[in-house]
């Protein structure tokens, strides 16, 4: 029965979300594939890891300069994959993995990807002074520093997850759960989702 538990997990930046997804790992002996998606995208589409995360939870917006460069990169080097050749293979790999389970995906839009089977979709948040203290420590940046770049990694993840799925990031309505995670810390967000995801049916 383990192997119906699938999990995604959906954050904003700095709100704790990677450590959350792994302390659900630890707790439910489930894998988290987070940076690993990457690698094992990388894997079997024959491209660079670094082409796949250049382009990690980002979209490309479109200028010209970016057209012609695109059109050089086409002809010039076999690394070139634009925005949605990328996310397909990510959504296979996702795909293939969630087939497979158990398995604890964190962002790519996973919650999407995994809408025609039975998952739990969780979204961590917290508040942005909260975000900010932890990104500093985090980082080795200043808090005023974290507070810059918070809403733009926050707006580079909604702008990825809106144009690629037509949905709407980090809205209640799109997720099971959503969990501000200041209130009970990592550990304590875990237990919490765990208990709902149980008293649910979504985890066995």
């Amino acid at each position: 029965m383990a192997s119906q538990t699938i999990i995604t997990v959906g954050r904003q930046f700095g709100s704790g979300g990677r450590s959350v997804a792994k302390a659900l790992g630890a707790r439910l002996d489930i894998p988290v594939y987070d940076n690993e998606l990457l690698a094992k995208a990388a894997q079997e589409s024959g491209f660079g890891q670094d082409i796949f995360a250049r382009k990690d939870e980002k979209r490309g917006l479109f200028t010209l300069s970016n057209l012609v460069a695109s059109f050089q990169n086409i002809w010039s080097t076999r690394d070139y994959m634009d925005d949605n050749n990328i996310f397909k293979m990510q959504c296979d790999v996702i795909r293939s993995l969630a087939q497979d389970g158990p398995a604890i995906f964190v962002g790519r839009a996973s919650d999407y990807v995994l809408r025609d089977m039975q998952t739990l979709d969780v979204f961590i948040s917290a508040p942005l002074e909260y975000r900010a203290r932890t990104v500093s420590e985090r980082m080795g940046i200043t808090y005023e520093e974290a507070l810059d770049l918070i809403p733009r990694r926050d707006r580079q993840r909604e702008s990825y997850y809106n144009y690629l799925t037509l949905g709407n990031w980090g809205v209640a309505s799109n997720y099971d759960l959503c969990v501000d995670s200041s209130m009970l810390g990592i550990d304590g967000t875990a237990d919490l989702i765990i208990s709902f995801g149980r008293e649910a049916g979504l985890i066995q």
